[in-house]
């Protein structure tokens, strides 16, 4: 059985003073739970707050991003060593937003998926088709496309800690959700091309989690559902009650 993970991922959303808050009345409606791994992945801002907060708990930090140079000028980026510094754990990389408002392309995504496993973060991929895109019936040639440019060059070895999240834009903050058939269908296809990247037994062991309008109504159907591995929770992870009614779907 493949662990679950359910992640927040906050975007630009809550200062330090609103994250502390946050973990003072999330950490107690988790704890013991160990059914799956409980990831929050807030602002840079937030970061330090949140690892301090989080100690000794079972909830990780991630960041929302990195850069996937070292050190350098390269003015308003942060690299994998700065966030190990602070204590973080997980990563986000190739998020649809970042591709759609910030230029983050397949190939930037593999640079930042590379420098994440090489420092021993857990990176959490996104990939994900439009609405266009699948409408035209293109999510097969999307997902394919954006997993074999994401994995090109990584070995089975290093892509260990690999996590994957399929979120289907046309869902990510509509209300719209896929159905768990139509998410199922897509988890399979990032599988099969795991497989072809690393192997069989690397793919049947890979998490691949849904995100797109998760919410404590459908965190159950979702997480229930075959080839689902758990979620990648945008804004109903923001309520400390509402992410953890997800959590313990």
């Amino acid at each position: 059985m493949r662990k679950k993970v359910i992640a927040a991922n906050w975007k630009m959303y809550k200062t330090p003073d609103q994250a502390k808050a946050f973990f003072h009345d999330f950490l107690p409606l988790v704890q013991g739970h160990d059914r799956d791994d409980i990831v929050v992945c807030p602002t840079y801002l937030s970061l330090d707050v949140a690892v301090h907060a989080a100690k000794g708990s079972n909830v990780a930090v991630g960041a929302q991003n990195l850069n996937w140079q070292n050190e350098g000028a390269y003015t308003g980026e942060i690299c994998a060593s700065m966030l190990l510094a602070v204590g973080v754990t997980h990563v986000i990389i190739g998020h649809s937003e970042r591709r759609q408002y910030f230029g983050e392309t397949d190939d930037t995504v593999n640079l930042k998926l590379k420098s994440a496993l090489e420092a021993g973060l857990i990176p959490i991929v996104c990939v994900g088709e439009v609405l266009q895109e699948r409408e035209a019936n293109l999510t097969d040639d999307v997902l394919r496309r954006q997993c074999t440019r994401a994995f090109h060059k990584v070995s089975a070895k290093k892509a260990h800690p690999l996590v994957v999240a399929y979120e289907p834009v046309w869902a990510i903050g509509t209300g719209k959700t896929a159905t768990p058939e139509i998410a199922a269908d897509a988890h399979a296809i990032i599988r099969s091309e795991a497989a072809s990247s690393f192997g069989e037994d690397f793919a049947e062991n890979l998490r691949i989690l849904y995100g797109g309008s998760v919410k404590p109504e459908n965190a159950n159907t979702l997480m229930t559902t075959d080839g689902i591995d758990g979620a990648l929770v945008g804004g109903a992870s923001l309520d400390p009650k509402s992410f953890a009614a997800i959590v313990k779907y």
